[in-house]
């Protein structure tokens, strides 16, 4: 599997606290928008984001974001 599973086609909206977090790439993670390993053997990887402030953090969940692991509204080019 080479590509991704689509969970939904919207962001996953989420206040954030500073850490280290995985992204789902995939799309098959039962903790979207979070890796939970689901991802093995499909040749995809999670991506790791650093955030480093408290804020609000608008998650790709079509998996189809050019800036990954954040939105970046490709999901309304969707059929």
């Amino acid at each position: 599997m080479t590509t991704p599973e689509i969970p939904q086609k919207a962001p996953y909206v989420l206040d954030m606290e500073p850490g280290s977090y995985f992204w789902c790439a995939c799309g098959k993670s039962q903790n979207q928008p979070y890796c939970d390993g689901s991802h093995a053997g499909s040749g995809l990887r999670p991506v790791r984001a650093e955030i480093t402030e408290s804020k609000k953090v608008a998650w790709c969940g079509c998996k189809q974001s050019e800036n990954k692991p954040f939105c970046d509204g490709n999901h309304r080019k969707l059929p």
